[in-house]
């Protein structure tokens, strides 16, 4: 059944005021590799059909995988049921009416057709670069194809189709490591030369690190480490839920300048610039945020529940899937940072003393309010010294808050990368400069 089918049959079956039906289809497919040798090689293929169903105020959510036609009616059905149990909701306005969508291109049919062959092909080439080095890589390939329905009662019918590669790897020398990654919408966006020898050359830049001491340092981060703050700031407050339940970073700082005035974070799912994406899982269509506007906190991001919430606010196109276990409001999933003008090389020439750093790793928030986040560099940390990486360093643990750190960004890349985010979505970043970030401890 294509999505039209499978949103009237649920539609004709329903007895709730209001109906929203979500079609998710996913064809996946990842080979994974570990000590230069492939291991894993899957595929998955499903449709998850999500229902939403309102009797005045209260709503129920159903969620199934079987596009039987019988089973489309009981899933209708089962909605309806779960919301005659819900308590009334007068927040909630109803479901968002249609507005007029804008399509984007962001379907490869070479990432749709890419062969296993062809996935092992490309992670073989990382591996035997890391091979002729005496060095070993682990990493992954994925390449996707998706297709995404919303359709709702009130007369909302969306559709897009999209595909999403995306090939990491981590390689070990004797005693360093190097980290790459490479995302796009297109295959020619995943390029494993360039990948495994941006890889090697962290591995022999790093090797033999010294301990150092911890303490505060200017750094400089390579776009891996930049995506870290960026996927954080937006998990810990970039939704206006996390707003109006007052735990987000953003509460007390709309319309202050709060990070230094080249930092300018906007969310723009139309862009071709990452992983377009022309409306949210409610069928509204994506407007251009600008979270962060030279340094101005300007705006989180909303849905239609809300921005239902506050007088005179507009869903901004940025409603997550409905879940049976509960709301988690809207988030970003087109995240970019704008670049500057400055390279990396200028950033490290122009660093007295500090720290070069590949990447963050197992970040966890310590206070969303403040967007304080503790975790450990990775893959490559160096020190710089008079304007040169002088020698390798073990990693380190930090607390710092990411609103902070770039209250003093001092230098913005002048070239962005496209990287998967934790989101479901990606994000474009340059790297940055960054006249302070607290290190607390050294890692074993």
């Amino acid at each position: 059944m294509n999505f039209r089918q499978i949103a009237e049959a649920v539609m004709a079956a329903s007895f709730a005021d209001e109906t929203e039906v979500l079609a998710m289809e996913q064809n996946e497919s990842l080979t994974r590799f570990a000590n230069n040798y492939i291991h894993q090689n899957v595929t998955e293929r499903n449709v998850q059909i999500t229902v939403r169903s309102v009797i005045e105020t209260k709503i129920g959510i159903a969620v199934s995988n079987d596009v039987r036609p019988e089973r489309l009616r009981e899933l209708a059905i089962r909605a309806y049921d779960v919301a005659k149990l819900q308590p009334e909701n007068p927040e909630f306005k109803g479901l968002p009416p249609p507005q007029a969508l804008t399509s984007v291109k962001a379907f490869d049919g070479a990432v749709a057709e890419c062969t296993p062959e062809q996935r092992a092909a490309s992670v073989g080439i990382i591996c035997r670069k890391a091979a002729d080095r005496g060095c070993s890589a682990a990493g992954s390939m994925t390449t996707s194809s998706l297709n995404v329905g919303v359709a709702n009662s009130k007369g909302v019918f969306a559709e897009h189709r999209f595909t999403l590669a995306d090939e990491s790897t981590v390689i070990m020398g004797q005693n360093s490591s190097g980290w790459a990654q490479r995302t796009g919408w297109q295959l020619a966006a995943v390029e494993a030369e360039s990948l495994a020898d941006e890889a090697l050359s962290k591995v022999t830049m790093g090797a033999d690190p010294v301990d150092f001491e911890p303490g505060e340092y200017a750094v400089v981060l390579d776009p891996y480490a930049t995506a870290d703050l960026l996927e954080m700031l937006a998990y810990d407050g970039m939704g206006a839920l996390a707003v109006q339940e007052g735990r987000s970073w953003m509460n007390g700082r709309i319309g202050q300048r709060i990070m230094a005035d080249n930092v300018s974070i906007i969310d723009d799912g139309m862009s071709t610039g990452g992983i377009p994406w022309p409306f949210d899982f409610e069928g509204v269509p994506k407007k251009v945020v600008p979270v962060v506007a030279s340094g101005v906190a300007v705006s989180p991001v909303y849905d239609s529940f809300t921005a239902g919430r506050e007088d005179g606010k507009q869903s901004t196109g940025h409603a997550t899937p409905p879940s049976p276990q509960g709301r988690f409001g809207p988030a970003p999933m087109n995240l970019f940072l704008r670049a500057g003008s400055t390279s990396v090389e200028a950033m490290i020439k122009s660093t007295k003393f500090g720290l070069y750093i590949t990447r963050f790793w197992y970040t966890r928030t310590v206070h969303p309010r403040d967007a304080v986040v503790t975790g450990m560099t990775r893959d490559g940390t160096f020190v710089i010294r008079d304007g040169e990486i002088a020698h390798p360093v073990k990693s380190l643990r930090f607390t710092q808050s990411y609103v902070e750190a770039l209250k003093y960004a001092q230098a913005i890349g002048e070239t962005t990368r496209v990287l998967r985010s934790g989101f479901g979505g990606a994000v474009s970043v340059p790297a940055v400069k960054l006249a302070k970030f607290r290190f607390t401890s050294s890692t074993r």
